[in-house]
């Protein structure tokens, strides 16, 4: 089985064959979609690289509880404003917890909101922030309801 570096290696090489030999910057953040590559509509999105905080522990205790509820009740809220598209853990247990994808309008937005979190209000969690330039209308549909 390959390694998963190599796998990651081995797909940003293929990306940079494909790609022009000086492409252009994506247009900042507050610019109208456009064009992309094959066609795609793009637009800019904020993606949150959620980390093990200074205040991070593994220990099973009832305020770690409250604050998981806080931040997965934030999490709800988020998607149901319509700000927060893409959110989800990592399982491979390294210091890299989770991400979140926002659709909104400004980086310093996006930081407002990740600072809403229960779990980065007390330090369980550490936020990296990157505008990310990609296809526009990406979405998680809900799920139907259950009969």
């Amino acid at each position: 089985m390959r390694s998963k570096a190599f796998v990651v290696s081995a797909f940003c090489l293929a990306l940079a064959a494909t790609a022009p030999a000086s492409p252009a910057a994506p247009p900042p953040p507050s610019a109208a979609p456009n064009a992309g590559p094959f066609g795609y509509e793009m637009t800019t999105y904020y993606v949150a690289l959620l980390y093990r905080g200074p205040n991070w522990s593994a220990e099973e205790t009832p305020e770690r509880q409250r604050i998981m509820q806080g931040h997965l009740a934030n999490i709800g809220r988020l998607a149901e404003e319509g700000k927060l598209i893409l959110a989800g853990p990592f399982r491979d247990g390294s210091d890299l917890s989770g991400m979140f994808v926002f659709q909104v309008a400004s980086l310093e937005e996006a930081k407002a909101l990740c600072d809403t979190d229960p779990a980065v209000q007390a330090g369980r969690l550490r936020v990296e922030l990157h505008p990310w330039y990609s296809a526009k209308g990406i979405n998680a549909p809900k799920p139907a309801p259950k009969p």
